[in-house]
């Protein structure tokens, strides 16, 4: 039995179209693709911010001295944390009550878990960028603020406190920092 030509003709045209359709898909994906990688790796995302971590305690937003919880002349409250091996810098944060706190936090050396106990605030620390997370807290109280992320053998030692107090509390300790000095701090 001979197969009839004109409908080996057929299929032979439809398989064809078929592999058109799946090889232009293709290019399409892998156009995408380029484009995406091209265009990220010169201008980044908006909300990615780098720094450089060999340098973070030597100039710009995170010396030691700029560290801590500041009020802004907005009324809200931003907080600037580094995170190194156990530790972070500073080890006790006031923050008050009912304002809008920003935390802005980087890492010096590893990848490092940061999270406040009972609040919404749970990220990860990269050496290189900036991580920015905002929330208000409701009521004054004692938060932990672990590690989550090992970060090496001295990891379940990595842990500091954030103390919420009152609004008129913290722009009361505020108000009594020396003039060279702008963070409110848990030792005052």
């Amino acid at each position: 039995m001979a197969i009839n030509s004109s409908s080996h003709d057929v299929a032979e045209r439809v398989e064809r179209r078929w592999a058109i359709l799946v090889l232009a898909i293709v290019v399409v994906l892998v156009g995408m693709v380029v484009y995406t990688g091209l265009h990220w790796a010169m201008m980044p995302p908006s909300r990615v911010e780098t720094v450089r971590p060999e340098t973070l305690h030597v100039s710009g937003e995170f010396i030691e001295s700029n560290l801590g919880s500041a009020p802004e002349t907005d009324g809200s409250v931003t907080v600037r944390i580094v995170a190194q091996q156990y530790s972070f810098t500073p080890q006790c944060l006031v923050v008050p009550a009912g304002v809008p706190v920003t935390f802005r936090a980087t890492s010096s050396d590893v990848v490092h878990g940061f999270l406040i106990t009972d609040t919404n605030i749970n990220s990860m620390l990269e050496p290189g960028y900036v991580s920015t997370f905002k929330t208000t807290f409701d009521k004054p109280g004692e938060h932990l603020m672990p590690c989550h992320e090992y970060c090496g053998t001295g990891h379940q030692n990595m842990w500091a406190h954030v103390k919420v107090v009152e609004r008129a509390e913290f722009m009361q300790m505020a108000d009594k920092l020396p003039a060279n000095s702008r963070r409110v701090s848990c030792v005052q």
